[in-house]
């Protein structure tokens, strides 16, 4: 069998055996090595090569993360929770249900998820910001925090998978598009940005499917947690504050978006909201050091897997079997041209879920695929939806994609919400079986 396959599979199932997420993909990349035929000394070297391509990744949520401990010391998101809170008991009390709170939190983190990737491209930056002081809130409501996580994950993955908008532009345009025409150049091959959008609307309807699935059916009864101090996060650590200090919480906020934007640098954008909001007074200056401890533990284990899934990456480029693994496919797939859309989505899921990025993923992907697509008489739609899809499949219900590890870094801020069988599994499951359908069916009437 192919290392590729075998190395993801050893990754999931060690993971899902509650194994650690960085230990489980060391052992993956071993395994990966060792099946292709590379020495021991030979995967250290690259799995150590690889690591620097996740350092700035993971100082950049350590960053964000001390940005998000800061903005809590103010009190301002806890006084959001609170008012909920109050909405929830007023509703309890008067004997009104607490469903429309419920869905305006749902629709209200949506949006939020929307914004975080468009117009206000901070990505998972504003999870360990705002979804920490709303635990209380969910818990009153008593809200399955799997349904949370899949509405978080569904919020930020369709948005760049179908609209050229913030990270979209980067996902459709600058990355798929270009790699798409690259690869096709030798066989006269060759697509245009303005079809992106359209060629994605079909498998994009697969994640709507699947959040309303997990909305409505799958984690719609009520979950019990216990309520848990979070550290930072308490009310009476936040005096009452005076004007001046609001206006520069504010503009740390606004600092924090345009210098990443500037620099395009999460790094420097959560640096220079951290100093603003230390500025205002809520920190005093002996406790910046603890302030910022805080913070990067809650976002240590984000950054951690990030590193070691480059690594990961590193290595399974190294072994050359991703070629291999499609060659070896066109065996099974014969000239079925069904069947050829299909094993290409599938290949696409494995990788991106060994690697974590369907932005790393694509560019692996076009190479093989765009040859294979014209081989099979695709259409330039239906090979864009093939493509787009199978990069998108596996950022959903990957152990070590940033679009599950950052909701479970703010769900699980109170140590009650497992990375792997309440983010990881469910978001698998909703989102990427019915993106499967959708996207073989867009392949096939594109």
């Amino acid at each position: 069998m192919n290392s590729v396959i075998i190395a993801v599979i050893v990754v999931v199932a060690l993971s899902l055996m509650r194994v650690s997420v960085v230990l489980s993909l060391m052992i993956g990349a071993i395994t990966a090595g060792l099946l292709s035929g590379m020495d021991v000394k030979t995967i250290v070297d690259v799995f150590n090569k690889g690591l620097g391509g996740g350092a700035p990744v993971a100082l950049a949520y350590a960053t964000l993360g001390a940005f998000a401990v800061a903005l809590s010391r103010t009190g301002l998101t806890q006084q959001f929770s609170n008012w909920l809170i109050g909405k929830v008991n007023h509703n309890a009390e008067t004997g009104k249900s607490a469903t429309s709170i419920k869905w305006a939190l749902f629709i209200g983190l949506i949006l939020a998820g929307f914004a975080s990737g468009t117009i206000i491209p901070v990505h998972i930056a504003f999870i360990p910001i705002l979804i920490p002081p709303l635990l209380h809130v969910m818990n009153k409501l008593q809200l399955d925090r799997r349904a949370v996580a899949c509405a978080i994950t569904f919020s930020i993955t369709v948005m760049y998978m179908t609209f050229p908008i913030g990270y979209g532009v980067i996902y459709l345009n600058d990355i798929m598009i270009n790699n798409i025409n690259k690869a096709g150049a030798p066989l006269g091959f060759s697509v245009t940005p303005d079809i992106a959008t359209p060629a994605m609307l079909i498998p994009s309807s697969g994640m709507l499917i699947g959040i309303l699935i997990a909305l409505l059916f799958s984690y719609r009864k009520k979950r019990h947690y216990q309520d848990v101090a979070l550290e930072g996060l308490s009310e009476n650590e936040a005096p009452p504050l005076m004007l001046w200090q609001k206006v520069l919480i504010l503009a740390g906020v606004v600092a924090a978006l345009v210098v990443q934007l500037w620099t395009d640098s999460m790094i420097f954008g959560g640096l220079v909201g951290f100093g603003l909001v230390s500025m205002s007074g809520v920190i005093k200056w002996r406790e910046q050091d603890h302030v910022l401890t805080q913070g990067i533990r809650l976002m240590a284990t984000v950054g951690f897997i990030m590193i070691t899934a480059t690594g990961f990456s590193a290595v399974i480029s190294a072994t050359g079997d991703v070629p291999a693994l499609v060659e070896a496919s066109a065996g099974v797939i014969g000239d079925n041209k069904g069947m050829a859309a299909l094993i290409m989505l599938l290949i696409g899921l494995f990788i991106t879920m060994g690697i974590g990025s369907s932005f790393s993923t694509v560019p692996i992907l076009t190479a093989i695929y765009v040859p294979l697509c014209v081989s099979f008489g695709f259409s330039p739609m239906a090979t864009v939806a093939i493509i787009g899809a199978a990069g998108a499949l596996g950022d959903a219900g990957s152990p070590a994609s940033d679009s599950t590890l950052g909701p479970t870094a703010g769900l699980n801020a109170d140590g009650q919400h497992d990375h792997m069988w309440d983010t990881v599994v469910p978001t698998f499951i909703h989102f990427n079986i019915p993106l499967i359908c959708t996207a073989w069916l867009a392949a096939m009437i594109l």
